[in-house]
């Protein structure tokens, strides 16, 4: 069946019709395009601040290594010393909170020949116990290791200084590292002669925490001079990244 003369007038009005849309449409969404495809000017600088400040805690550990026989005896006498231990840190104003036992062991101990190989004959046992302790004077930590030598420590661990409450320093840090950021985005925009704008974005990056700072406990002598200490300082650290839009 052929198509009728009506229907071919009545296709070629609505492509007529269609075209025309088109026509209207195009320009449009070409200036659409084209404005999107505008950057706009931006300055991005990155700032760093650093506060240090002086650790206010302590981290040290303490404990009794013994040998004996039998594992019983070397147990024996391990807890004894070892509630010596605890009393002293009572004695020293240590609560119970910041005491907390870190290592325990009973390990046989094995004969070896002149040759320093080891052989299978259990001479004996050895029984360690170890107590790890936080000081929150560092007045009392010299003093504090004298009296668990006297007591019967006999295994003295490093000593890690820290920051009790490092987010006032923080908080320091990142003012300062904002302060940074500003100042170097005053000198790049006078020197480029361009002019800052509004802020458009702020990102936090590359912030550091102060890290327990370890020592060296050495042994003491009871009969010198109390053990110095010496905490030095610690740094922390923040970072920031600013864009401003400048014209």
């Amino acid at each position: 069946m052929g198509i009728s003369r009506k229907t071919i007038s009545r296709i070629g009005t609505l492509a007529a019709a269609g075209a025309m849309l088109a026509l209207l449409a195009g320009p449009a969404a070409v200036s659409a395009d084209m404005g999107s495809s505008v950057q706009r000017r931006v300055l991005t600088v990155s700032g760093q601040g650093e506060v240090r400040g002086a650790p206010n805690q302590a981290m040290l550990s303490a404990g009794v290594v013994t040998t004996a026989r039998t594992a019983a005896s070397a147990l024996a006498g391990n807890s004894k010393a070892m509630n010596e231990v605890f009393a002293t840190l009572k004695r020293a104003g240590i609560a119970d909170k910041d005491m907390q036992t870190s290592n325990f062991s009973v390990q046989p101990q094995y004969a070896t020949d002149r040759n320093g190989n080891t052989l299978r004959d259990i001479t004996g046992y050895q029984v360690s116990n170890t107590v790890n302790v936080r000081v929150d004077d560092l007045s009392k930590v010299g003093p504090t290791l004298d009296a668990l030598v006297s007591s019967g420590a006999n295994s003295i661990g490093d000593i890690a200084f820290t920051i009790r409450d490092p987010k006032p320093l923080m908080a320091q840090a990142r003012a300062a590292a904002v302060a940074d950021a500003v100042a170097r985005a005053q000198t790049l925009a006078r020197a480029a002669g361009v002019t800052l704008g509004p802020i458009t974005s702020i990102n936090e990056s590359g912030t550091s925490e102060p890290r327990p700072m370890y020592r060296m406990a050495a042994m003491a002598d009871v009969a010198s001079a109390p053990t110095p200490i010496a905490a030095g300082e610690q740094s922390v650290t923040a970072g920031v990244s600013i864009t401003w839009a400048i014209h």
